[in-house]
């Protein structure tokens, strides 16, 4: 279950489903991958919605089970900064799994390590590689998130912290990078089998081989009919789904027909990384940059600002240039603001952006949406994907889904960039990779 559209970082090859309904998780246990997502975009989501959409996720999902007979271990994949609805998510489906079937789930899982991001666990202390440098996660700017926010870096502090003390520092289980290190993996084992009381254990890891020790213990335990929940990043789920490396995709690997038209790049987010990789794409040729002015949702007239924005870019696209929109870089800042109002601000901006691609009527042979939010909204309002195959990835970090026959847009890449991966090079690099493609044919 993937709380926003960038969790499927590390895999290929297997589908994303942007809906929980139990047509869809049939489909899902039906597909010849022992892996599929589930999008629930859940870190947009307030608590209540929160709660109803993995108690409906929970109830589809044994549905599906009783009717196939099939086993399931279900991967709560969250933000490697810390930052999501943690621990309700977990709660609320071990909670309606016990209820409806009275099997016990013993412990939770939680592997945080993402090495693609720079996301590292040493010593319990999770750590966010800023420019060479390790900074203690709750160090971060993404601790201090308005809703998701954070002050501890120890993750067993960290879980003492979030669920309010029901969960005490003292108690939490920590596998070691030395354990993992010297192989220790009956003790390991035998770490994981006393769990129980839906108790909390924290993964040290700093490679991919980390990961793959610990699944070789965590494997043994599940095999004795230990049950755990999962609360990790990306990473793990490479190695616990068996995925093999896959080279990054080249430009032929995404775009797979004849291309006449230029792409769309929409750019929500704000953090400081995206707009200098925003500054980077300005030397490119065939790019045209249009700025959508975003602070009109204070005039009420944000509609006529999309309609001014899609006629540029569909003239743009159609002569085979790319329109690369963004939102103004300022977040707007208003005094004696309301949370409230602040929300609803942001949504209705949240709502033009992807109509921005939601109203195009000229299909671009390619879309890249940056921003968590926003690629969530663009790839399931806009572009009106219900399962997606992931292709792989463009850059570490950086996946890409390819759409389905009932979209929008049918059998197009669409490049999910994340507001805080890669350096400030990158956006540009995955343009030019792109470009080998579709410039060739623009310029016929």
């Amino acid at each position: 279950m993937d709380d926003d559209p960038t969790g499927v970082q590390t895999v290929h090859d297997t589908y994303v489903f942007t809906d929980w309904s139990v047509d869809s998780i049939r489909k899902g246990f039906e597909a010849p991958k022992p892996v599929f997502y589930l999008l629930t975009n859940s870190r947009s989501l307030t608590e209540s919605q929160t709660i109803k959409v993995h108690m409906e996720i929970a109830d589809n999902i044994m549905t599906v089970s009783g009717e196939t007979g099939q086993e399931f271990l279900i991967i709560s994949r969250g933000d490697s900064t810390l930052r999501g609805h943690f621990p309700l998510e977990t709660q609320v489906l071990k909670d309606r799994i016990e209820e409806k079937t009275g099997k016990k789930t013993d412990g939770e899982i939680l592997f945080p390590f993402f090495k693609e991001g720079g996301r590292f666990t040493i010593d319990d202390i999770h750590y966010v590689n800023y420019e060479g440098k390790l900074v203690p996660a709750g160090e971060t700017e993404f601790a201090k998130d308005k809703t998701f926010g954070y002050t501890k870096s120890d993750l067993s502090e960290y879980v003492e912290e979030k669920t309010g003390g029901n969960y005490k520092a003292v108690s939490v289980v920590s596998i070691s990078l030395q354990s993992l290190r010297n192989l220790e993996i009956e003790y390991i084992v035998q770490q994981l089998l006393a769990v129980k009381d839906f108790n909390k254990v924290i993964v040290n890891a700093l490679d991919y081989q980390d990961v793959e020790v610990f699944c070789i213990a965590l494997y043994r335990v599940l095999n004795m009919g230990k049950n755990f929940m999962f609360r990790t990043a990306a990473s793990f789920i490479k190695v616990m789904g068996g995925f093999t490396e896959k080279p990054f995709l080249t430009g032929r690997d995404m775009i797979k027909n004849e291309v006449k038209h230029g792409g769309i790049i929409v750019v929500g987010s704000h953090t400081s990384k995206t707009t200098e990789q925003l500054n980077e794409l300005r030397g490119l040729e065939a790019i045209t940059f249009i700025e959508f002015d975003s602070d009109l949702v204070l005039q009420d007239k944000l509609e006529e600002e999309v309609d001014r924005v899609v006629q540029k870019a569909e003239l743009l696209i159609k002569d085979g240039k790319t329109a690369v929109v963004y939102t103004k870089r300022t977040l707007l800042v208003l005094e004696n603001d309301t949370p409230k109002e602040a929300l609803l601000r942001s949504v209705k901006i949240s709502e033009a952006v992807q109509a921005l691609v939601g109203r195009l009527s000229v299909q671009p042979s390619f879309v890249i949406a940056k921003g968590g939010i926003t690629s969530s909204d663009i790839g399931v309002k806009a572009l009106l994907v219900k399962k997606a195959l992931v292709l792989g990835q463009v850059k570490p970090g950086i996946p890409v889904w390819e759409t389905d026959a009932t979209s929008k847009f049918p059998g197009i890449p669409y490049i999910i960039f994340p507001g805080n991966v890669g350096n400030k090079e990158t956006l540009k690099e995955v343009v030019q990779t792109l470009g080998i493609v579709w410039q060739k044919h623009a310029s016929h």
